[in-house]
Protein backbone atom coordinates (compact mmCIF):
# COMPACT_ATOMS: atom_id res chain seq x y z
CA UNK A 1 0.00 0.00 0.00
CA UNK A 2 0.85 3.36 -1.04
CA UNK A 3 1.31 5.68 2.09
CA UNK A 4 -1.59 8.47 2.52
CA UNK A 5 -1.11 11.77 4.33
CA UNK A 6 -4.37 14.17 4.50
CA UNK A 7 -2.49 17.31 5.25
CA UNK A 8 -5.65 19.25 5.51
CA UNK A 9 -6.55 16.48 8.42
CA UNK A 10 -2.89 16.51 10.08
CA UNK A 11 -2.99 20.08 10.33
CA UNK A 12 -6.56 20.59 11.41
CA UNK A 13 -5.72 17.81 14.60
CA UNK A 14 -1.86 19.11 15.30
CA UNK A 15 -4.09 22.90 15.52
CA UNK A 16 -7.00 21.67 17.87
CA UNK A 17 -4.64 20.77 20.48
CA UNK A 18 -1.50 23.06 19.85
CA UNK A 19 -1.63 25.60 22.60
CA UNK A 20 1.67 27.57 22.11
CA UNK A 21 1.93 30.77 19.11
CA UNK A 22 1.14 28.77 16.06
CA UNK A 23 4.06 31.19 14.70
CA UNK A 24 6.60 30.89 17.45
CA UNK A 25 9.48 28.94 17.24
CA UNK A 26 8.66 25.84 17.51
CA UNK A 27 5.52 26.92 15.19
CA UNK A 28 4.39 25.71 11.62
CA UNK A 29 7.54 27.88 10.31
CA UNK A 30 9.74 25.71 12.15
CA UNK A 31 8.25 22.31 11.13
CA UNK A 32 8.15 23.44 7.67
CA UNK A 33 11.96 24.24 7.80
CA UNK A 34 12.75 20.56 9.48
CA UNK A 35 11.01 19.19 6.56
CA UNK A 36 12.66 20.64 3.97
CA UNK A 37 16.07 20.11 5.84
CA UNK A 38 15.09 16.39 6.46
CA UNK A 39 13.72 16.29 2.51
CA UNK A 40 16.88 17.17 1.66
CA UNK A 41 19.07 15.00 3.80
CA UNK A 42 16.94 12.07 2.86
CA UNK A 43 18.88 12.25 -0.71
CA UNK A 44 21.97 11.94 0.76
CA UNK A 45 21.06 9.19 3.55
CA UNK A 46 18.59 7.06 2.12
CA UNK A 47 15.98 8.09 4.79
CA UNK A 48 12.25 7.50 4.62
CA UNK A 49 10.78 10.34 3.45
CA UNK A 50 7.61 9.76 4.24
CA UNK A 51 8.72 9.42 8.35
CA UNK A 52 10.91 12.66 8.08
CA UNK A 53 7.89 14.51 6.68
CA UNK A 54 5.52 13.18 9.14
CA UNK A 55 8.39 13.77 12.13
CA UNK A 56 8.60 17.24 10.84
CA UNK A 57 4.70 17.90 11.51
CA UNK A 58 4.54 15.92 14.69
CA UNK A 59 7.56 16.11 16.63
CA UNK A 60 7.03 19.77 18.57
CA UNK A 61 2.71 19.42 17.96
CA UNK A 62 2.44 18.47 21.95
CA UNK A 63 4.98 21.14 23.46
CA UNK A 64 3.72 23.03 26.28
CA UNK A 65 6.01 25.71 26.68
CA UNK A 66 8.74 27.34 24.21
CA UNK A 67 11.32 26.11 26.43
CA UNK A 68 11.91 23.16 28.69
CA UNK A 69 9.23 20.76 27.94
CA UNK A 70 9.88 17.50 28.99
CA UNK A 71 7.93 14.43 27.43
CA UNK A 72 7.04 16.28 24.38
CA UNK A 73 8.63 14.33 21.97
CA UNK A 74 6.48 11.32 23.42
CA UNK A 75 3.46 13.66 23.77
CA UNK A 76 4.12 13.74 19.97
CA UNK A 77 4.32 10.39 19.92
CA UNK A 78 0.93 9.67 21.20
CA UNK A 79 0.03 12.18 18.97
CA UNK A 80 0.98 10.09 15.88
CA UNK A 81 -0.81 7.09 17.08
CA UNK A 82 -3.88 8.74 17.26
CA UNK A 83 -3.80 10.23 13.88
CA UNK A 84 -2.57 6.77 12.29
CA UNK A 85 -5.47 5.73 9.91
CA UNK A 86 -7.35 8.79 9.81
CA UNK A 87 -4.95 12.04 8.51
CA UNK A 88 -2.16 9.52 7.33
CA UNK A 89 -1.20 5.81 6.57
CA UNK A 90 2.00 4.25 7.40
CA UNK A 91 3.14 0.79 7.37
CA UNK A 92 4.29 -0.84 11.19
CA UNK A 93 8.50 -0.60 10.17
CA UNK A 94 7.74 3.33 9.44
CA UNK A 95 5.22 4.16 12.17
CA UNK A 96 8.19 2.18 14.90
CA UNK A 97 10.64 4.75 13.16
CA UNK A 98 8.02 7.56 13.15
CA UNK A 99 7.41 7.12 17.04
CA UNK A 100 10.97 6.69 18.58
CA UNK A 101 12.40 9.73 16.00
CA UNK A 102 9.19 11.69 17.95
CA UNK A 103 10.16 10.39 22.07
CA UNK A 104 14.02 10.54 21.24
CA UNK A 105 14.37 13.94 19.35
CA UNK A 106 15.19 15.74 22.77
CA UNK A 107 18.07 13.54 24.49
CA UNK A 108 20.38 14.74 22.13
CA UNK A 109 21.12 10.96 21.23
CA UNK A 110 23.25 10.12 17.96
CA UNK A 111 22.49 7.17 15.60
CA UNK A 112 23.53 5.24 12.69
CA UNK A 113 20.01 4.44 11.59
CA UNK A 114 19.68 6.48 8.68
CA UNK A 115 15.81 7.97 9.26
CA UNK A 116 15.86 8.52 12.94
CA UNK A 117 19.35 10.43 11.46
CA UNK A 118 17.76 12.40 9.39
CA UNK A 119 14.78 13.52 11.53
CA UNK A 120 16.55 14.33 14.03
CA UNK A 121 19.34 16.20 12.31
CA UNK A 122 16.77 17.98 10.33
CA UNK A 123 15.50 19.40 13.51
CA UNK A 124 18.91 20.30 15.15
CA UNK A 125 20.15 22.54 11.69
CA UNK A 126 17.12 24.29 12.95
CA UNK A 127 18.37 25.29 15.88
CA UNK A 128 19.63 28.97 14.86
CA UNK A 129 16.35 30.02 14.95
CA UNK A 130 16.79 29.78 18.66
CA UNK A 131 20.81 31.70 18.77
CA UNK A 132 22.34 27.84 18.69
CA UNK A 133 24.76 26.61 16.08
CA UNK A 134 24.95 22.93 15.71
CA UNK A 135 28.04 21.53 16.21
CA UNK A 136 28.85 18.60 13.82
CA UNK A 137 29.98 16.12 15.95
CA UNK A 138 26.51 16.42 17.40
CA UNK A 139 24.82 15.35 14.30
CA UNK A 140 24.19 11.67 13.00
CA UNK A 141 24.72 11.80 9.31
CA UNK A 142 27.73 13.12 7.01
CA UNK A 143 24.85 14.82 5.01
CA UNK A 144 24.19 17.22 8.37
CA UNK A 145 27.67 17.71 8.80
CA UNK A 146 28.48 19.31 5.11
CA UNK A 147 29.52 22.94 6.06
CA UNK A 148 27.71 23.78 2.90
CA UNK A 149 24.11 21.83 4.28
CA UNK A 150 24.36 23.61 7.65
CA UNK A 151 25.40 27.38 5.99
CA UNK A 152 22.10 26.74 3.74
CA UNK A 153 20.08 25.70 6.88
CA UNK A 154 21.34 28.47 9.07
CA UNK A 155 20.53 30.95 6.60
CA UNK A 156 16.45 29.57 5.90
CA UNK A 157 16.72 29.24 10.22
CA UNK A 158 17.61 33.32 11.07
CA UNK A 159 16.10 34.23 7.55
Amino acid sequence: MTPTLDRARLFAAIRDGYVLDWDGIHGAGHWARVRENGLRLAESTGARADVVELFAFLHDARRRNEWVDDGHGTRGAELACTLRGDAFDLDEAGMLLLLEACSGHTDGKLTDEPTLGTCWDADRLDLPRCGIIPVPRRLSTLAARDPAVREWARKRAVG
